[in-house]
């Protein structure tokens, strides 16, 4: 006698996911991420792709079920998830699973909370539809074959991953059977799609759209077509032309990751960024940033600046077009900037241009270290900085704060997330957000947040 299949393991355990209590150390780690997303859309609310998205979402109109935050838009749970995605992603802000090449947050965190306003559920509810989303999309980026599939397909993982943990978190939401669940899997696997050509995208709009809004809108459409009626596949993961057949090489793989629900939180493998960067050059920031605060090292003392880096997040980082993914930049604003890396210095494009910026990203050369290669997860660094006395400081951070090896404290998170609210919102409106979230499991209603997170 066989037991059951990985569509029926899977559906069930997203149909009773809301039910089913989490540890108390994921519930507390859900927190970290909803509040650190939260903090993403406020900012990316008043960024190129943020602004757009609003303005696309506010003259969509429709039935008002769910806000966008930072603006006084209230329109359908789908335009709503899609809007405050692309705001989750509208810069480097927001999470990253490295094991999946995935950033899950920016679309799980949004398409949950849209359709738990829409459904006027629960805080509780809410953690945990999202941890289930971080759950199933990660599982299904990890079957992608992470980086891997980037090299050999060119499927962006970026954006089909999410796709399936926004899906999962909004048929939870939604009050879906098993059933309905495995439909919900079906419509979701029909709307998988992205490349990886987002990378030509220089303005971080399509960006925004692959990594977070197209998941988000795309899993809440799923889940919102089967609660209205629609029914369609019962197994998308077998048979011919299934979705791990055309999409997964290590499709193998996804029957063990099924397994382990319940046991295994992706949640507790995510990265929070400690600074507003691209993550690859968070541990170059940070180590930077602590050689500064040391030796109280002065701009015009600097001869050259040496950064290692692991040889793909190298690449990905090395002297790119916007400040906020451009490892050089960044390295000569800490220089200049007296050891901070601010928010407002890595969104500024003019500035990548002044003089005394290019002449110190001059200085600065980045390697992509063989020594580091099969340590992308960890995200270490070496940064040497030879001083034109020539003396020369050097500091190595084996896995920068934030990873899941160096995760960052709910202090920490705290922190980070008030500061990127006020800056948009105000310090009194930023604490009461920070406040509100750490109580969510308290929380009758997610749509008491909406006063919170609007503009105005």
């Amino acid at each position: 006698m066989t037991g059951p299949s990985l569509i029926e393991r899977l559906a069930g355990y997203i149909a009773g996911a809301l039910a089913r209590p989490l540890p108390p150390e994921v519930i507390e780690k859900t927190k970290h991420h909803v509040l650190d997303t939260i903090a993403a859309m406020v900012t990316g609310s008043r960024l190129k792709p943020g602004v757009l998205a609003t303005r696309f979402a506010a003259s969509s109109g429709g039935t008002p079920e769910s806000m966008v935050v930072g603006s006084q838009v209230v329109t359908t749970a789908v335009n709503a998830a899609m809007a405050n995605a692309m705001l989750a992603h509208a810069d480097e802000t927001d999470d990253s699973h490295a094991p999946s090449l995935t950033h899950p947050g920016c679309a799980v965190v949004p398409a949950a909370l849209a359709v738990a306003e829409r459904e006027d559920a629960s805080g509780e509810a809410l953690l945990r539809a999202v941890a289930l989303g971080y759950d199933v999309g990660c599982r299904i980026g990890r079957a992608m074959g992470g980086i891997g599939s980037r090299g050999v397909s060119g499927h962006a993982t970026h954006a089909i991953g999410p796709m399936f943990g926004a899906a999962a978190a909004a048929a939870a939401l939604a009050g879906l059977d098993a059933r309905g669940v495995r439909h919900a899997l079906a419509y979701t696997a029909q709307q998988a799609s992205g490349i990886t050509s987002w990378a030509r995208d220089s303005e971080h709009v399509e960006k925004a759209f692959v990594f977070g809004g197209m998941g988000a809108r795309n899993g809440v459409t799923s889940a919102l077509f089967v609660q209205a009626g629609l029914t369609g596949e019962e197994d998308v993961f077998s048979g011919e032309f299934n979705f791990l057949d055309v999409f997964c090489p290590d499709r193998d793989e996804l029957a063990g990751w099924v397994e382990s629900l319940g046991t295994h939180y992706e949640i507790t493998e995510t990265n929070i960024k400690k600074f507003p960067v691209g993550s690859p050059i968070q541990a170059a920031a940070e180590a930077l940033t602590s050689l500064v605060a040391e030796h109280g090292i002065e701009p015009g003392s600097v001869a050259k600046v040496d950064v290692a880096l692991p040889p793909n997040g190298a690449r990905i980082v090395d002297d790119r077009s916007m400040p906020d993914i451009n490892c050089q930049y960044a390295m000569a604003v800490i220089l200049l900037d007296g050891g901070s890396l601010s928010f407002e210095a890595t969104h500024t494009d003019g500035r990548m241009d002044d003089p005394a910026v290019l002449d110190m990203r001059s200085r600065v050369t980045l390697t992509g270290s063989p020594e580091f290669a099969d340590m992308e997860r960890q995200r270490p660094a070496t940064v040497r900085v030879t001083l034109t006395d020539g003396r020369v400081l050097e500091r190595h951070v084996p896995a920068v704060r934030g990873t899941s090896d160096n995760p960052m404290t709910r202090e920490d998170v705290e922190a980070k997330a008030t500061d990127l609210i006020a800056s948009v919102l105000g310090a009194d409106r930023a604490r009461a957000v920070v406040g509100a979230v750490w109580a969510l499991d308290e929380r009758a209603r997610v749509r008491a947040l909406r006063p919170l997170l609007q503009d105005g």
